[in-house]
């Protein structure tokens, strides 16, 4: 049984591992003649009607719009499709539906920041989520 990997999801947040997930996603998709989709989630803490928590500020959006062109650029460069999207509200269930949705992603590319409890020690909890979680297969980048 061979799977053509065609659709690659990357998760970004502009951190170094997370451009690292994007490089290796950038090497595979070159040789495999795969597009690559950037989604970039940004956390929003649930709505409040009181305090207005619930909304993003333009020059966030602006900044990972900004972003995400970077990358639009290192992809282009290669001649790999790139198509980039923003989500918001919590990360990692944000990537797995985003990934499970219509997208019809072939694999996920992520990197992983390491960087808290125990039970995370070699992953992020991001990433721990999304490997977990994940019904396609997922690449950690480290």
């Amino acid at each position: 049984m061979t799977k053509k990997i065609s659709k690659i999801l990357v998760p970004l947040d502009g951190s170094k591992n997370s451009i690292r997930g994007l490089e290796m996603a950038l090497t595979l998709a070159k040789n495999c003649g795969a597009s690559i989709t950037g989604v970039y989630s940004i956390h929003t803490p649930p709505h409040s009607e009181f305090s207005g928590l619930g909304t993003v500020d333009k020059s966030m959006t602006a900044a990972v719009n900004k972003f995400l062109e970077s990358a639009k650029v290192l992809a282009t460069k290669r001649n790999i499709v790139f198509h980039k999207k923003i989500v918001k509200g919590e990360i990692g269930y944000n990537i797995i539906k985003f990934a499970h949705g219509r997208g019809n992603f072939d694999m996920i590319v992520i990197g992983s920041r390491g960087r808290s409890s125990t039970k995370e020690m070699f992953f992020g909890s991001t990433s721990n989520y999304v490997i977990h979680t994940s019904k396609i297969p997922v690449l950690i980048v480290r």
